[in-house]
């Protein structure tokens, strides 16, 4: 009988405090990568595969064959390594379909006007609703606004990964105020995740450990339900909306936002070399005003 039961290995990136994901499905021995970082320091500039080279070490000495390189939404926080994986493995790139309006915002934003905003920079882009397999493993996408405009939940077998929509529960529930977000959107996403059975295992895309406790990123639905730090103040969708917008309020910009978008609105893809050979990143001025300083 097949099993509905993924393995999951995660790998947590200390910089960036996210976590990346190799799914697979032991019948087949078929996996997939869920948001894989490509090493960046805004310090001096300098780029590296350590954090994608080890996810790809690990399916080597697993035995395991890649199927899918997914990402759940342009991420803010870190450069996706997506494009770097494809290129070392040929495996197909897949987004939310949503991506596309992120396209068209952080174009206009970058004032790239010849760039194509159409979700191209991908193999695949998933609906809502939309099923596909993990080798045996059924999998379906649910669309997750409101961290972003484009976050989708992949369900992969009896699990979910649930990005940055839901953290630990004692870290509560994603921001809301990027360009695109909004706190309506996002407890309607935290109350479908929610609708799974109580016993769902959710697999989430960052810890920041609190108190300095051990980093950790494998909760289950009831979990959520009884002691998140937002949801379980809340009982209603405006209650959530004027928590979630007053911590907002108090929060800083990601330090690499602006780094970071230019890059994962091309799939991973960093800027193409000029004329000396050297690739240069683009920074707009003034753009996030209002924003903590920190």
């Amino acid at each position: 009988m097949t099993t509905t039961k993924p393995l999951v290995k995660a790998f947590f990136d200390k910089r960036t405090c996210s976590v990346q994901y190799v799914v697979s499905d032991p019948d087949t021995r078929k996996c997939a990568i869920i948001d894989p970082v490509l090493d960046y320091d805004e310090k001096s500039g300098c780029t590296a595969t350590w954090n994608a080279d080890a996810l790809l070490a690990y399916i080597k000495e697993q035995g395991l064959e890649l199927q899918w390189i997914l990402d759940t939404h342009p991420h803010a926080d870190h450069f996706s390594a997506a494009n770097y994986l494809k290129s070392k493995t040929g495996a197909p790139t897949a987004i939310g379909e949503k991506v596309v309006e992120v396209q068209k915002l952080w174009k206009d934003f970058y004032n790239w006007p010849d760039f194509p905003a159409d979700g191209s920079q991908w193999d695949k882009l998933f609906a809502h609703g939309e099923t596909f397999s993990l080798g045996n493993i059924p999998a379906r996408v649910l669309f997750s606004p409101g961290h972003t405009l484009a976050s989708i939940t992949y369900v992969i077998g009896d699990a979910a990964f649930i990005h940055d929509t839901i953290f630990m529960p004692d870290s509560g529930t994603a921001r809301a105020d990027f360009p695109g977000g909004s706190a309506s959107q996002l407890y309607r996403s935290i109350m479908e995740i929610l609708s799974l059975p109580d016993e769902t295992p959710l697999f989430v895309g960052h810890d920041y450990q609190p108190g300095g406790r051990e980093p950790l990123w494998e909760t289950t639905v009831a979990e959520q339900k009884a002691s998140n730090s937002h949801i379980s103040k809340c009982s209603s969708e405006a209650e959530f909306v004027e928590l979630r917008e007053a911590r907002d309020r108090t929060l800083p910009m990601p330090k690499l936002i602006l780094h970071a978008l230019q890059v994962n609105i091309n799939g991973g893809r960093l800027p193409e070399p000029e004329a000396n050979g050297r690739r240069y990143l683009k920074i707009p001025l003034d753009l996030l005003t209002g924003a903590n300083w920190g």
